[in-house]
């Protein structure tokens, strides 16, 4: 998964923003028009997506609206459209935040490396059913640790940072196996099924990892 995902048209403020971003270190994919960017984010994931608005073909709004059914990756829009409706429609399509062109390098950047903060530097998710230690990468349900492959481990802490989020298959499957992976897609429903195994009470009926039919997996507290 790449840290951040660039969605801009204009080829010399990208570059330029690129290489601001990759100075501080994050690993960075830019892409010129909303279907690519959307294919990217679909194959690669990212944890965090810049978005402009105006873009050749699928604009950024819809873009937005794409990534916001299956993923709550933050989002900041980076945009020439200044009107108070346009702010409003972004925000109200869930994106985290809406900066007007021309913007601040450095206030970019910090919104950013708060962003990253908040959302990625804890190392412990819990939410009083299951405890994940990211760093050291055990999941516990309530004080016992769970046996988990790491590709079991991978795939709950997804459906966890997605708490309430429906997922669907093919983004879960490319985020755990890759886009390129030689694995069947069957894989995400065995290893679904095996999650369940180790953390429902009756796994034939779950509670927490849901299936929502004919889309994909929300993991409920």
């Amino acid at each position: 998964m790449i840290d951040i995902l660039v969605v801009e048209d204009n080829i010399e403020m990208a570059t330029l923003l690129c290489d601001f971003l990759e100075a501080d270190g994050y690993t960075v994919k830019h892409c010129a028009d909303g279907e690519s960017a959307l294919t990217a984010f679909q194959s690669e994931g990212a944890r965090l997506v810049i978005l402009d608005i105006l873009l050749p073909g699928l604009d950024g709004f819809a873009v937005c609206r794409k990534i916001r059914e299956n993923a709550n990756t933050p989002i900041i829009i980076v945009s020439a459209k200044v009107e108070k409706d346009d702010k409003l429609n972004g925000l109200i399509l869930g994106a985290d935040d809406y900066i007007e062109k021309p913007y601040d390098i450095d206030i970019l950047l910090a919104k950013i490396k708060g962003i990253f903060t908040r959302r990625y530097q804890t190392d412990v998710l819990s939410d009083g059913f299951l405890k994940i230690d990211k760093t050291k990468r055990i999941a516990y349900k309530g004080t016992d640790p769970l046996d988990l492959t790491q590709k079991e481990f991978d795939l709950l802490l997804l459906l966890a940072e997605n708490s309430g989020k429906t997922l669907n298959k093919d983004y879960l499957f490319n985020q755990i196996w890759g886009f390129d992976s030689f694995s069947e897609p069957q894989t995400l429903t065995v290893h679904i099924k095996w999650l369940r195994q180790k953390i429902e009470a009756n796994p034939k009926k779950p509670d927490h990892i849901v299936t929502v039919w004919g889309v994909g997996y929300r993991y409920e507290r």
